[in-house]
């Protein structure tokens, strides 16, 4: 089990009742909580003064295995908007417990994109892309830490509004099609090895970025990263 260097503070819950819009049954009944979100940690004053003079953030979520009427449990799901050059801001994830599912699909809805990733792996969302995470297992809890911009904030309208992504993970391990999108492309599968592989300065967990600027800098310039980022989803 993953465990924190130090005292969790309290964390934001997510609710059925907020979930509701992005479920393959919203008229699902199951207890609450579903998943535990810790923003903006750090495990010394030292590392906290470094991510807020680079407008960054580490969190955690912490995801229970959970069969939500047949439906894996997730996330809710968002878009990040662009930043002061046009591009926009991308988020990179490390499993620490588990396994994960993150399912992302671009703002054109033209590519749609489930990398399975596990304890260890990292996950960079580009930009340009929504996403969710996916607990799949039946019996394992998803840990999971991330780093993002601060300058912005994540948007959850379309996703509600679509009643989720366009593609809902059953328990049955199929990918359902959510009937409110008109038209989207067959999910491509991919493994978390292509982070690792193509971008060569991250090495060791997540947490040990924090100091590094030039392996932290993309998340707020990803305009000086996009031929990167052009090969960063590619089979």
């Amino acid at each position: 089990m993953f465990e924190w260097d130090g005292e969790l503070p309290k964390p934001s819950v997510r609710t059925l009742q907020e979930m509701r819009p992005v479920l393959a049954d919203p008229r699902c009944k199951v207890n609450d909580p579903l998943y535990f979100m810790y923003r903006d940690l750090a495990r010394t004053p030292s590392d906290r003064k470094w991510l807020s003079r680079h407008n960054l953030r580490y969190d955690l979520t912490i995801i229970p295995p959970r069969n939500i009427c047949g439906e894996w449990v997730k996330t809710k799901g968002h878009y990040h908007p662009d930043n002061a050059a046009g591009v926009g801001f991308p988020e990179i994830y490390e499993v620490l417990e588990g396994m994960a599912h993150y399912l992302l699909q671009s703002t054109s809805l033209d590519d749609i994109v489930m990398i399975t990733a596990n304890a260890g792996d990292l996950v960079i969302i580009p930009p340009g892309y929504g996403h969710i995470s996916i607990n799949p297992s039946p019996d394992q809890t998803l840990s999971m830490a991330n780093i993002v911009s601060t300058s912005f904030e994540s948007e959850y309208g379309e996703f509600e509004a679509l009643h989720g992504a366009a593609y809902y993970e059953m328990c049955t391990g199929k990918l359902v099609k959510n009937p409110s999108y008109p038209s989207v492309p067959p999910v491509r599968l991919l493994g978390a090895s292509y982070c690792r592989r193509t971008l060569r300065m991250f090495r060791g967990s997540l947490y040990r970025l924090i100091g590094n600027r030039e392996a932290l800098d993309f998340l707020n310039f990803p305009e000086a990263n996009q031929p990167v980022f052009e090969v960063l989803l590619k089979d």
